[in-house]
């Protein structure tokens, strides 16, 4: 594989990008190949979803708790993520590799894994899930060579990602950390003007 493809790295949203889906977007990259690449928004929380209320939409949470059930509360108000345009009914969970699906699972890097089986919600409410996770709706993808073109562009910046940013920081803090990973002051970025 290409050094030059961003899979297991950050895109970063210029100002002035001109869609509105990814205005100050920070997406994770899952795959990037000569056939083209997919991605998870990471920072864009759905408004009125919670990890708990789609579990519970989904049959996998009865009202009641019972015995089986192993699903903490900090678990279960974590944030549902808009991922993306493409397949917005679908779900996708990047996770740490401490939970692999054998059918299932793609290694994005020594990291970080991209699930998108129910089994992984199913093992997630028995207590079998990974250690640290984000569930986010539909994905960004873009067809051979779309991407690159919206590179040199100037529409994103890459930087490489973090298990941080990725997983433990507030969504609204994730744009202006990943651009400090990379050495760029949020607030001098605003000025310039972009061309997507």
């Amino acid at each position: 594989m290409s050094s030059d493809y961003l899979h297991g790295q950050f895109l970063i949203a210029m100002p002035g990008m001109g869609d509105p889906r990814f205005e100050r977007a920070v997406i994770y990259m899952c795959a990037h190949t000569s056939d083209g690449a997919m991605g998870l928004i990471i920072n864009k929380p759905m408004d009125d979803l919670l990890l708990g209320d789609l579990l519970h939409r989904l049959g996998l949470l009865p009202a009641e708790e019972s015995n089986t059930i192993h699903l903490p509360q900090e678990r279960y108000r974590q944030p549902v993520f808009t991922g993306g345009p493409v397949e917005p009914g679908r779900g996708f969970v990047l996770h740490s590799l401490d939970y692999r699906l054998e059918e299932g699972t793609l290694e994005v890097d020594f990291q970080v894994g991209l699930t998108a089986s129910l089994d992984i919600l199913h093992d997630l409410v028995q207590g079998r899930g990974p250690r640290q996770m984000m569930l986010a709706l539909g994905y960004a993808g873009w067809a051979p060579g779309q991407l690159e073109g919206e590179l040199q562009q100037n529409a994103w910046l890459t930087a490489p990602a973090d298990e941080d940013i990725l997983f433990h920081l507030p969504p609204e803090e994730r744009y202006a950390a990943a651009l400090r990973k990379i050495g760029i002051d949020p607030g001098s970025l605003s000025s310039f003007t972009g061309h997507a």
